[in-house]
């Protein structure tokens, strides 16, 4: 069998923190929230519009993004998506419990 050097799978659950968090500071468009993942994870998190999408769509109908109409950079229309007062809360709290299960999994994988 040979190797592949295709990225690592995107952990089940963690599509809405890493979009939360990547609408914490401007608000942005789909394709500029992938291209951010992309660049902040260098090119390890791909994320497809078969994924990104009905995640957005999640975000909006709990209340954690606002979606409005505006101009992207190339001058094309699109929607922009920004985190809420909720989405903030709702963010810190998916952090504070992936956070803990990161230094659980490494705890296992340092053991004896």
């Amino acid at each position: 069998m040979g190797v592949t050097n295709s990225a690592p799978a995107l952990l089940p659950g963690t599509l809405d923190l890493l979009i939360l968090r990547t609408l914490v500071n401007e608000p942005l468009h789909g394709y500029a929230i992938v291209r951010r993942l992309k660049v902040v994870s260098r090119d390890v998190v791909t994320v497809g519009e078969g994924s990104l999408y009905p995640a957005l769509q999640r975000l909006l109908l709990n209340g954690w993004v606002t979606a409005s109409w505006g101009t992207s950079d190339n001058n094309r229309r699109a929607r922009f998506y920004r985190l809420t007062r909720a989405g903030k809360k709702r963010l810190a709290s998916e952090r504070a419990d992936f956070e803990q299960m990161v230094e659980a999994i490494v705890r296992v994988l340092q053991e004896a």
